[in-house]
C-alpha cells in the first residue's frame, strides 16, 4: 500500500514532482505548480500517467537520500547480483522545464526497465507518440513533451506507453531527459544531463550555503529551508502551500483540497522563517508578491492567490480520478478563495510590520495600501467570518479572527509610534482597546479559564496558541496558561494537536474528521517555550521531527491511528514551523 511519506520531492522553483520509493514519478504539473498534471498516478493508477525507472522486477529502493545541501534525489537498489543508483532532479529552468534521471551502475550487472506513460490534463489526454533517433515526441492539444535517452525506446504492445530495457555495470551512466513545451512552439534545445547535474548541484549548494539560522537543529532547519525554496515560484516570489492537490486529510474521506496556491495566512510565518536564516532577498520577493497580490480595494482581498497573484481559483472535481487510496473527490481549484476571513487583514499588516522591523525598505505605496486596509477593517471587524481554517459551515464570530483584527490595529499604532509613519493613531489606539475588551469579554470562558473557538462556544481552536506570540496577552497572563492547558487536554491525540474538533457543534460543515495538524503542534511547542516549560517544548519538537520521512519531508497532518502522514505533501506550513520553532528553542529564554 502506498503511503504519502513514500514520496520525495524534486523541483525547479516553478513546479515540482513527487518520486516514489519504487522509482516512479507519480505527480508532476507542467509548466508550473498549478498547471494540469502530466503524471497523476498519485491520485489514481499508473494509467493516469507516471514515469517508472528502476531495476527490472524490483520493488522499493534499498535507501535514498538527497545529495548533501541539494534537492537532488539519490535512490539506491541493492541485491545479491548488483547495485544501481538513480539521480533524479529538475535543473534550473532554461528554455523549458526538464526532468533529468541518471542511472549509475555501482556493482555487478543490473537489468533495468523504464516505463513512461504521459497523460496530460490530469490523466485525461493520451498523447500521440512518435519515435525517431533515440527521441520520443508526445503531443496532445496544448502540450508537447520529448524524452531523450541513449538506449532504444519502443512502444509497448498496447501502444499506450514507452518502454526501454537495458543493463548497467560498474561506472555506467545512462541519462534520461524529459522536456515539456507548448505544442505550438519549437522543440527546446536539449540539456546535457551531466552539465545539468553540475549546475543543479551548484545552485542548491550555493543557496543553502548562505543559511545563517540561529537554531541548534541545523540539519532539520536546512532541510526545511530547501523545501521552502523548492516551493517558491521563482518568477514572482510566491510560495505555494504544497505542490499537490487532494491528498486526503482523512484516508478514504472527502476532505481533499487543492493547495497549489499562495495563502496570506502563511505570510508572517514564512517571512519570519526566511529572515531568521538570512534570506533577505527571498523575504523581499515574498513581501513584494504579497503587496502585488492584495493591491486593490481591501473589500476584494482574498485569503489566497495564484503563484502569479491571480484571483480566479474556481473549484471543480476531477471526476475521472478515484483519488489517493480512494479518497474522493479529487479537487482542482479552491472555493475557499472566495471566503470572508477577517484574520487575513491582520496577517497582511503583521507581515508588512515584520518586514519594516527587519529592515526591508518601506515604500510609500505600501503604507498607502496598509492605511486603506485599516480604513476598511475599522468598519468590517465586527462581521462574522469563515475563520482561519476556512470553515464551510455558517460564518461565526471566531475569536482568533478578532484577535488578528487587534493585531492589525496594534501594528498600525506601532508603525506610527516607532517608524514615524503618518496616520490617525489615536483612532487606531481606541479601536485596539475596543477589540481587546470585546475578545476578553466574549471569547473567554472564565469557568474553564480558556479562550474559546468563537463567541459563546465551548469548543477550542489551536490558533488560540498564538495569543502570546502575536502579543495579544503576555505569556505570563494566567488566561494564556489556561488556554494552553485546555488545548493540551481537549485537542491532543497521541501527543499532537488537532486544529479543532470537527464534530463539535458541526463547526466546519463537512463530514468525517482529520488528522492532527503539524503546524499547530509546533505552535504548542512555541507556546510551551514562552511559558517557560522548556523541557516539554523540546520533547514535543523532537517528536515532531521524528515524523519526517526518510528524506526529511513533512505533510500537512499526521494520522495518529494509522501512524501515517496525511494531507498535501510536502507542506510549506509544516516546514516553516520547523524553522521558526528551532529558532524559538535556541533563544536566550529557551536556554534557561
Amino acid at each position: 500500500m502506498r503511503r504519502i511519506e513514500d514520496y520525495a520531492l524534486i523541483g525547479d522553483m516553478q513546479t515540482a514532482a513527487l518520486v516514489g520509493r519504487d522509482g516512479s514519478v507519480d505527480w508532476l504539473c507542467l509548466p508550473r505548480f498549478d498547471s494540469p498534471a502530466c503524471f497523476a498516478a498519485l491520485l489514481a493508477e499508473p494509467g493516469a500517467g507516471r514515469w517508472l525507472l528502476g531495476p527490472a522486477g524490483s520493488g522499493p529502493c534499498s535507501s535514498r537520500r538527497y545529495l548533501d545541501g541539494t534537492m537532488i534525489l539519490e535512490s539506491t537498489w541493492e541485491s545479491a547480483g548488483g547495485a544501481v543508483r538513480i539521480l533524479d532532479f529538475m535543473p534550473p529552468r532554461g528554455q523549458a522545464p526538464d526532468v533529468v534521471r541518471i542511472v549509475e551502475g555501482v556493482r555487478g550487472r543490473v537489468e533495468m526497465r523504464m516505463e513512461l506513460m504521459l497523460r496530460f490534463d490530469y490523466g485525461h489526454d493520451e498523447p500521440w507518440l512518435r519515435y525517431e533517433h533515440g527521441l520520443l515526441a508526445a503531443v496532445a492539444g496544448p502540450d508537447a513533451a520529448w524524452l531523450r535517452a541513449p538506449v532504444p525506446l519502443r512502444e509497448d504492445a498496447d501502444g499506450r506507453r514507452t518502454t526501454a530495457e537495458f543493463t548497467v555495470g560498474p561506472g555506467d551512466r545512462v541519462p534520461f531527459v524529459l522536456t515539456w513545451q507548448h505544442s505550438w512552439l519549437p522543440r527546446p534545445h536539449a540539456v546535457d544531463a551531466r552539465e545539468a547535474l553540475e549546475a543543479t548541484e551548484r545552485m542548491w549548494r550555493d543557496w543553502i550555503g548562505r543559511c545563517d539560522h540561529p537554531g541548534g537543529d541545523g540539519s532539520a532547519v536546512r532541510d526545511s529551508l530547501l523545501v521552502l525554496k523548492a516551493l517558491t515560484y521563482e518568477p514572482t516570489g510566491g510560495i505555494v502551500a504544497a505542490p499537490t492537490t487532494s491528498l486526503p486529510e482523512q484516508l478514504g474521506g472527502s476532505r481533499n483540497w487543492d493547495y497549489r496556491y499562495c495563502w496570506l495566512r502563511d505570510a508572517t510565518f514564512t517571512l519570519q522563517a526566511l529572515m531568521s536564516a538570512g534570506y533577505d532577498a527571498e523575504a523581499r520577493a515574498w513581501r513584494d508578491w504579497l503587496l502585488r497580490a492584495v493591491a486593490g480595494h481591501p473589500a476584494d482581498m482574498q485569503i489566497m492567490y495564484t503563484v502569479e497573484g491571480g484571483r480566479r481559483i474556481p473549484e471543480w472535481p476531477v471526476d475521472w480520478l478515484p483519488g489517493f487510496d480512494g479518497s474522493s473527490p479529487v479537487i482542482v481549484g479552491n472555493a475557499a478563495s472566495g471566503q470572508f476571513q477577517l484574520d487575513v487583514y491582520g496577517e497582511t499588516l503583521e507581515c508588512l510590520h515584520l518586514a519594516r522591523r527587519s529592515g526591508l525598505a518601506v515604500e510609500e505605496e505600501a503604507w498607502d495600501l496598509q492605511r486603506r486596509i485599516m480604513d476598511y477593517l475599522e468598519g468590517a471587524w465586527r462581521r462574522p467570518d469563515n475563520g482561519l481554517w476556512e470553515m464551510r459551515g455558517p460564518r461565526r464570530q471566531f475569536t482568533h479572527s478578532k484577535i488578528l483584527t487587534w493585531v492589525a490595529a496594534d501594528r498600525m499604532v506601532q508603525a506610527v509610534e516607532t517608524s514615524g509613519l503618518d496616520g490617525p493613531v489615536d483612532r487606531w489606539r481606541a479601536l485596539r482597546a475596543e477589540i481587546h475588551d470585546e475578545v476578553c469579554a466574549r471569547g473567554y470562558d472564565a469557568d474553564r479559564n480558556t479562550f474559546t473557538q468563537y463567541y459563546g462556544s465551548t469548543g477550542l481552536d489551536a490558533a488560540l496558541l498564538l495569543i502570546p506570540r502575536v502579543g495579544f496577552l503576555p505569556a505570563g497572563d494566567p488566561r494564556v496558561a489556561g488556554t494552553v492547558d485546555a488545548i493540551r487536554r481537549e485537542l491532543m491525540e497521541d501527543g499532537f494537536v488537532l486544529r479543532y474538533r470537527p464534530e463539535h457543534e458541526g463547526v466546519d460543515g463537512l463530514p468525517g474528521r482529520e488528522g492532527t495538524f503539524l503546524a499547530c503542534s509546533f505552535w504548542l511547542a512555541d507556546a510551551l517555550a514562552m511559558l517557560g516549560r522548556h523541557r516539554q517544548a523540546r520533547e514535543l519538537f523532537d517528536r515532531l521531527l521524528g515524523l519526517r520521512n526518510d528524506v526529511g519531508l513533512l505533510s500537512e497532518e499526521y494520522d495518529t491511528a494509522r501512524h501515517r502522514q496525511a494531507g498535501n505533501f510536502p507542506q510549506a506550513y509544516s516546514h516553516v514551523s520547523v524553522i521558526n520553532t528551532a529558532a524559538a528553542l535556541a533563544g536566550p529564554a529557551a536556554q534557561g
